[in-house]
């Protein structure tokens, strides 16, 4: 009989623990960068280097890492296709397992006819 013992491994342990710090400081910040991903990679790799005293090359591979696993579970709010129709959008949010019905005529509410309220200011 083969008994596998599981060994630790500490090198490992403490990459993980710094990708999860880096995970951790994305997912708080990211609100302050949007469309600007590169920014808050940038600060990221600083973040991990300054507070963490981590290497340049480990504390930017990390955030790599950390990057890829922000990205991945980013998509956890979806439209519903199968219970939308041609007049309500169904979108679900995965981790909080909520469905939202919003009228799609609300929706050119807010995008479309709102856009076409705003007052034109001529350029001098």
């Amino acid at each position: 009989m083969n008994i596998m013992i599981k060994e630790q491994n500490p090198e490992h342990e403490y990459r993980a623990a710094l990708q999860s710090a880096a995970l951790s400081y994305m997912q708080r910040h990211q609100a302050e960068h949007l469309g600007n991903d590169q920014q808050l990679f940038t600060r990221t790799v600083f973040h991990l280097q300054a507070s963490l005293e981590v290497p340049d090359y480990l504390a930017e591979t990390l955030t790599g890492l950390a990057y890829v696993d922000l990205r991945s579970s980013a998509g956890q709010q979806r439209l519903d296709l199968r219970n939308s129709s041609e007049s309500v959008a169904v979108l679900f949010d995965q981790i909080s397992g909520k469905s939202f019905a919003i009228p799609i005529e609300l929706i050119f509410h807010q995008l479309f006819d709102a856009s076409g309220r705003r007052r034109k200011v001529p350029f001098n």
